[in-house]
């Protein structure tokens, strides 16, 4: 089949030709912005779950709804290398300079500049975006937003944003992805600062994503985290929604899949999105002819595992060191879900305290993550099947 006309589209954030399974999230995204236009209470959202399950798809297409309903939005990857603060001076300051360009009278756009400017006076890094420097043609307001506190600044900053988008008759969306790489300090000064907005009915909402893990670090951070987010569980798809996400696209083509030939892909894909979408695009270019049969699958599925072990999961495997990567081994070999570390410690020939540092540096990097007490399972599904091919045996 024409390789050109290839619907499926797998890769990192790419949408799906059809976005399917997700319609009661997406209906939370919108009740949230509607709710906080009219100056009622909501929770924020911050979606969390494995690598490939579509958080960073639903994260553009909650931004795309915010637009729609007359939001200003800031959308923004996190990551290691850079603070929280570094992260949000650039597009707030951009954000300050669209809004003053509004129409309607105020000064409270203007005073959100002077804030924005104490802010930055006070982190103790030069902020840059890229190679240009950021620099705000105006004093600061001092006495705001210039304590050294992350907590109390942020949140001062928050006021003083939110009240310039009222003075304009908008809102704002903040959506971040990777959340879970901010430290427990900026996690907190994130939090309070929402838990303000949300107090004082000021129209900032954040949209997060982030592995599962995040409930837990946002409960550490601030105790009453659970009562300001929604924490929607991101999972697989049904076999049903896996049906319309491989037949729709491929009908406006004036093709099909027969059964068989999708039920072995829910099978293999264990109705994860990401791996569904690769395995349609190989699948699809195998395929002579429609309908697709359950021998085009078995055709293209070498090929679709050999993309996946040397794109998806080995540029996760080589930031591994050798230690990691045999913990990593040892929870391949139990092949569950959930594996306890004590069985890990059990298989590896150590005590279970010995366990412990590699472990933590394990769900720094996002590669695992603990579901409960004393228990850790991988991030990236079918990862457990990759350590098994690349490492055939424990002494690798």
């Amino acid at each position: 089949m024409d390789p050109i006309q290839n619907p499926f589209s797998p890769g990192a954030g790419s949408p799906p030709p059809e976005l399917v399974g997700r319609e009661s999230l997406l209906n939370q995204g919108n009740i949230l912005y509607a709710r906080v236009k009219q100056k009622l209470a909501e929770k924020s959202i911050i979606l969390t779950g494995l690598r490939g399950v579509g958080k960073t798809v639903l994260l553009n297409e909650l931004e795309r709804f915010a637009e729609k309903a007359n939001y200003k939005t800031i959308l923004f990857e996190a990551h290691e290398d850079k603070s929280l603060a570094e992260m949000l001076i650039p597009p707030l300051r951009q954000l300050l300079y669209q809004l003053d360009k509004l129409a309607g009278a105020g000064h409270k756009v203007r005073r959100g500049l002077a804030v924005l400017r104490s802010f930055i006076n006070t982190i103790k890094f030069k902020a840059k975006a890229g190679d240009i420097e950021i620099r705000l043609d105006i004093e600061p307001e001092i006495g705001v937003a210039d304590s050294g506190d992350l907590e109390a600044d942020l949140t001062n900053l928050f006021i003083a944003v939110a009240e310039a988008a009222e003075e304009k008759n908008t809102a704002i969306a903040i959506l971040i992805d990777e959340i879970q790489y901010f430290s427990s300090k900026e996690l907190s000064a994130l939090i309070i600062a929402l838990h303000r907005m949300q107090q004082r009915l000021l129209p900032i909402v954040l949209v997060a994503a982030g592995l599962p893990i995040l409930p837990g670090l946002a409960g550490e951070a601030k105790t009453y985290a659970e009562r300001l987010f929604q924490f929607p569980q991101i999972g697989a798809l049904s076999a049903d929604d896996v049906e319309q996400a491989l037949q729709e696209p491929v009908k406006r083509h004036f093709g099909a899949f027969e059964p068989e030939a999708i039920n072995e892909i829910y099978r293999l894909t264990e109705g994860y999105p990401y791996f569904v979408q690769e395995w349609g695009y190989q699948v699809w270019n195998h395929a002579k002819q429609s309908p697709i049969t359950l021998k085009d699958i078995n055709d293209a599925t070498p090929d679709v595992i050999s993309r996946l072990d040397n794109n998806f999961f080995r540029v996760r495997f080589d930031r591994l060191s050798p230690s990691e990567r045999r913990f990593l081994r040892a929870m391949a070999e139990v092949n569950k879900r959930s594996i306890s570390t004590s069985k890990i410690a059990e298989i590896l020939g150590l005590k279970i305290q010995q366990t412990g540092p590699v472990r933590s540096k394990l769900i720094k990097k996002g590669m695992i993550y603990s579901p409960e007490y004393g228990t850790v399972a991988f991030t990236v599904p079918l990862f457990g099947d990759f350590m098994r091919r690349i490492m055939p045996t424990l002494g690798q």
